[in-house]
């Protein structure tokens, strides 16, 4: 089969468009992801020149209302610069929570940022969630792929928004994705995960 065979058949299931306006197309039952295809805002080129020793994983529950300032004070304290740099990634991150809290109509969101140098989740998958928002920021994309065309592996591009349903919101997912494999290769990859809050991570944010 064809890419563009491949492409025409999963078509229903995959939103596809080059404005932010597409994230709001996971609503549709019959979309499984939506996908923001643009490049990586060129101010956020400096995140390819971070020594990763010297920054460290993010795994916080933030309330939609103080997502800005929540995720600025945990950009500083993981190590991101501060001034005009980390200013244009605190603003990245935050606008798209915002999106994500607005399109899921969730008031708390658990969010990652994750140092990737090994082959951690690199079997496709569907996440046990209603629905994940991935973004890749440095090195290597997330790959993913039609259940019905496992062969056809697609990579996001560097800075696209992926927004991909669940389990728990459609069980019998139709798209399905992973970490690229790149253990032994030293290649490190910087990876946004935005997700719903569960009952367990809204109590472990009241303490």
């Amino acid at each position: 089969m064809t890419c563009a065979m491949a492409a025409e058949l999963c078509a229903e299931t995959v939103a596809r468009g080059s404005h932010e306006d597409i994230l709001a197309s996971i609503t549709d039952p019959d979309v499984h992801l939506a996908l923001w295809d643009r490049p990586r805002p060129p101010e956020l080129a400096w995140i390819d020149d971070l020594t990763w020793d010297e920054i460290d994983d993010i795994d916080e529950v933030i309330e939609a209302a103080t997502a800005s300032r929540t995720i600025v004070r945990a950009l500083e304290d993981a190590g991101y610069p501060v001034g005009i740099e980390g200013k244009a990634l605190q603003d990245e991150i935050a606008s798209l929570a915002r999106r994500f809290a607005e399109i899921m109509g969730c008031d708390h969101m658990r969010w990652r940022l994750e140092v990737v140098d090994t082959d951690a989740c690199r079997k496709f998958h569907a996440d046990m969630v209603t629905a994940r928002l991935l973004m890749s920021l440095s090195g290597p994309t997330t790959q993913w792929i039609d259940v019905d065309h496992p062969e056809d592996i697609r990579d996001m591009r560097l800075g696209a928004v992926g927004l991909f349903k669940g389990r728990f919101w459609a069980g019998d997912t139709r798209i399905l994705h992973r970490s690229p494999p790149i253990a032994g290769t030293g290649q490190t990859r910087l990876l946004l995960v935005i997700n719903p809050a569960v009952a367990a991570d809204v109590r472990e944010l009241a303490g």
